[in-house]
């Protein structure tokens, strides 16, 4: 029996500079584009580096992935201090079908094509991981606000602050769209029916979509959230601009009245 092959993926930085790395690694990739590189070196050893933030590798040990890692930390922009890692099998049967089973998938097929669709899922996977936490965070500070609304009656966020984290939260928003391809299939599966269906299962397998619309689900509860917080925020300018017209009229009244007493 073919001994599984091991996948193991790392978030290690919010983004990763892909043509630096390119550049530095000085060895042709099987596939580059401006996201990501896919390299095939000896041993079957494989790397695949995503712009997002995500290595993926197949065919290391521990300390080989993390040298591999140190080695471009240079090309990491904004790192994470803990590394969101998950790994997955591929174990290969010439005499089985396509299967996908609890932490492996089983294949009666391998190549370098085979390898970058399950690499690609599965950095897709750790990536969800991550906005999913960002996501939470965020959902965390809204529930703060909300608690403080219900307790007091009023809404500390200041207006400058309300749009920091206005922006923290569009950032999110435009990240998770830039980043995460579940609706969009790389370009080998086109014109090759059993990638197509490997890809098809993973996405499955790793309940892609479905996590998905649960970030979306959560990032439309924070924006309706802010739109409330705006409203009030508006609500009290508007209310401090009355108070100021009103002190204005006064002491021009006042004013009147002293100058015809005089």
């Amino acid at each position: 029996m073919v001994t599984p092959v091991k996948l193991h993926a790392f978030l290690v930085a919010n983004q990763l500079d892909i043509k630096g790395i390119k550049n530095f690694l000085d060895v042709k990739p099987l596939e580059d584009s401006s996201s990501e590189l896919f390299y095939r070196f000896t041993d079957d050893k494989y790397q695949h580096y995503f712009n997002y933030g995500v290595v993926v590798f197949a065919g290391y040990n521990e300390d080989e992935m993390k040298w591999a890692i140190k080695t471009v930390q240079s090309f990491q922009r904004n790192p994470v201090t803990a590394w969101i890692r998950d790994s997955h099998e591929i174990r290969i049967n010439a005499a089985d079908e396509l299967r996908f089973d609890f932490n492996e998938v089983v294949v009666n097929r391998f190549d370098a094509n085979v390898m970058r669709i399950a690499m690609f899922n599965l950095a897709q996977s750790v990536a969800m991981d991550h906005y999913h936490t960002v996501t939470e965070n965020l959902l965390t500070e809204v529930k703060g606000f909300t608690q403080e609304l219900e307790r007091t009656g009023k809404l500390s966020l200041g207006r400058k602050s309300m749009r920091k984290f206005l922006g923290r939260a569009l950032n999110t928003q435009n990240d998770i769209a830039e980043n995460i391809y579940i609706f969009d299939a790389p370009e080998q599966v086109w014109d090759d029916q059993f990638l197509d269906k490997l890809h098809q299962g993973l996405i499955k397998h790793f309940d892609l979509r479905v996590r998905f619309s649960e970030l979306e689900y959560t990032l439309r509860i924070i924006e309706d959230n802010l739109t409330v917080f705006r409203e009030i925020s508006h609500q009290r300018e508007s209310s401090l601009l009355e108070w100021i017209i009103i002190l204005l009229i006064f002491v021009e009244v006042l004013d009147m009245i002293i100058s015809k007493l005089l």
